[in-house]
């Protein structure tokens, strides 16, 4: 038997590489920059062309590289940062692993361009596929200048499952966030397709979080600092006030580096327990310090997932950090006690001797002296007169008794109840002792009764036994099919504003709205682009008034960036669901017997009537049998 195992050429194993490191063109930009940075660079400019899919740069004023130390950097295992197993354990640096060049080099076009200060020239290297085709002198700026062509070109298959540009933009412009917001003592600026997105001076920490999201967050930040043995950390969270269910900024950092761990995050979501509404997020932006030796970072490809040791404790540091920021800035609300109509109680005072009760009486009351009548001034205390009153207020009471107590002869003369027929007025005897959840409507149609339970629950009746409906879902089916034909045939109907709303998304949203705008258009949206990131709300869709059109957006925006959906269809089911959702008929809203008609009809008109878009039920049926099994 033939041996079946061999060793891979060094291109199939490049390309498995690049397959753990390379995965978007995001990827590339933030292992070239996180090399600028690491490079000690100052200033690092970004340039993108059809969001990274035809070309990515990277130019930074860093140390550069010897002609050397060039050839060898798209050596797979080749790095600067480590020299022997323990150095693996006190990183303070981003790239280590000595893969990112190699990778991208494996899969795209690279040309580099790079020089050290004390060099009169500089070194230029072209690779592709792995393949060194050019290595000469040239002359150049210090530091270095990446150029990145056709990704994925050697891998159609790769190259296919990328996403749309407005998504791989956006991917690019997250990457590209997290790492100025963790130097904001370097220089950064972003350009996409020859347009200036991000200008970022270097600048205080607090300025620079204000620079990538927008200046609004500026009175919303409270500061958090807490140092001790096992960890440092500083940052801002912010006021309660401006928790919202989509959109939040979150953002952990470790020694420079960005993470995610749900576990910390629910330390800061607990300090807020009880200020915030359930199930609503509040930004935060939170630097942690530690032993590089406490830490493992390389227990993921993309290292943002981080193992610490002593978890728990710093969960603990953690959450009193966040509460006490809230404490100093008046977030957590002080006890109050209400003390406005509540009786003046004295102080006791001791060494006093008790007072004997006061005891109070009339002198001149006789119960058997006459009573003088309506004649003339009449006694204090006259038994007859006495008498009248209470036979008053007893004669009073029982008229108003007879009046509100129901007749039995014209219980059902109201006169906009219509004449039942035969067999029916039992039925809707029996409704009119239902519970006072039950809402009925007194005009019946079709022979069916509608009754509304709870404000949330249609009940009708039909040949297999009581169907129950749930109002709000039902009406999202109906909504959802309603806006999707709009979509689809562009016919949705603006409806201007008299006051244009604005909204300011930061950079890597507002990629995602560019991609949102035609559809958003077709199904009634009326969008000014104004630069920056600022959109003006000229037109909303008709039906959905009383809403806030910049929540709606947002949403919208954030819905379309967690799905990771960039097909043309998706989007607009995001879309059209999130319009649904948000112009709903809401649980508890009482319905006329017309108006659960109304729904009920557009309901069955549906192709798919039983499920909202998302998969929820909307309606069950009780069987007959099963009702008559009760009464057993």
């Amino acid at each position: 038997m033939s041996d079946i195992i061999h060793l891979l050429p060094d291109s199939v194993a490049n390309q498995i590489a690049a397959g753990e490191v390379i995965q978007r063109p995001a990827s590339v930009i933030k292992e070239l920059v996180e090399n600028a940075i690491d490079a000690e660079a100052q200033n690092i400019h970004v340039l993108v062309t059809d969001a990274g899919k035809t070309g990515m740069q990277v130019i930074d004023d860093g140390k550069g590289m010897s002609e050397m130390d060039a050839r060898l950097s798209f050596e797979r295992h080749a790095t600067s940062k480590i020299r022997e197993a323990n150095d693996l354990f006190a990183l303070r640096t981003m790239g280590f692993r000595g893969e990112a060049l190699a990778s991208i080099a494996a899969v795209a076009e690279v040309e580099l361009k790079t020089r050290q200060e004390s060099d009169e020239l500089g070194t230029r290297l072209v690779v592709a596929a792995s393949r060194v085709e050019t290595q000469e002198p040239i002359s150049c700026s210090k530091g270095s200048n990446f150029s990145v062509k056709n990704l994925f070109f050697n891998i159609p298959a790769r190259r296919k499952f990328l996403k749309a540009n407005s998504t791989e933009l956006s991917n690019i412009l997250t990457e590209f966030e997290r790492i100025a917001l963790v130097h904001p003592e370097v220089s950064f600026s972003l350009y996409s397709n020859d347009s200036e997105l991000f200008n970022l001076p270097a600048s205080p920490l607090r300025q620079r979080i204000l620079a990538v999201f927008g200046k609004k967050l500026n009175q919303q930040l409270l500061n958090v600092e807490v140092n001790t043995t096992m960890i440092s950390v500083s940052g801002y969270v912010a006021k309660p006030e401006t928790a919202r269910k989509k959109g939040a900024h979150q953002y952990f950092f470790v020694n420079g580096r960005y993470m995610r761990h749900p576990y910390f995050h629910r330390a800061v979501m607990e300090a807020y327990e009880q200020l915030i509404p359930s199930g609503e997020q509040v930004s935060y932006f939170l630097y942690f310090e530690v032993d590089p030796a406490n830490i493992d970072v390389n227990i993921h490809p993309t290292k943002t997932e981080i193992k610490f040791e002593n978890e728990q404790a710093i969960w603990q540091i953690l959450s009193a950090a966040v509460k006490e920021a809230l404490g100093k800035s008046s977030a957590i609300p002080s006890i109050d006690f209400d003390t406005e109509d509540m009786p003046d109680i004295p102080a006791f005072e001791q060494n006093l001797p008790p007072a004997p009760p006061q005891v109070h009486y009339n002198s001149d009351f006789n119960p058997f002296k006459p009573s003088s009548g309506g004649s003339g001034g009449g006694g204090g205390g006259s038994y007859e007169r006495q008498k009248v009153d209470w036979e008053d207020l007893y004669s009073g009471l029982t008229k108003a008794s007879k009046m509100n107590a129901p007749q039995p002869d014209d219980e059902w003369e109201d006169e906009s109840v219509e004449t039942l027929p035969s067999g029916e007025e039992s039925q809707l005897s029996a409704v009119s002792g239902a519970s006072s959840n039950l809402y009925a409507d007194s005009v019946i149609e079709k022979g069916n009764l509608h009754l509304q339970f709870k404000g949330r629950f249609i009940l009708t009746s039909v040949k297999s036994g009581l169907m129950l409906i749930d109002q709000h879902r039902a009406h999202v089916r109906v909504l959802f099919d309603r806006y999707m034909v709009q979509i689809s045939q562009k016919q949705g109907v603006a409806q201007g504003v008299l006051f244009p709303e604005i909204i300011q998304l930061p950079a890597s949203e507002a990629a995602v709205l560019d991609g949102l705008v035609d559809d958003l258009s077709a199904v009634g949206f009326d969008l000014s682009n104004l630069g920056g990131g600022s959109y003006a709300i000229n037109g909303i869709p008709s039906g959905i008034e009383g809403l806030n059109p910049v929540e709606l957006v947002r949403n919208m925006v954030h819905t379309a960036i967690e799905k990771g959906n960039d097909v043309k269809e998706e989007v607009r089911q995001i879309l059209a669901l999130t319009l649904a959702r948000a112009a709903a008929i809401v649980y508890g809203q009482v319905l006329s017997n017309d108006e659960m008609v109304s729904l009920v009809d557009s309901l069955f008109a549906c192709a798919s009537p039983n499920y909202t878009p998302d998969g929820k039920t909307v309606l069950t049926t009780i069987k007959e049998d099963d009702i008559e099994r009760l009464f057993k």
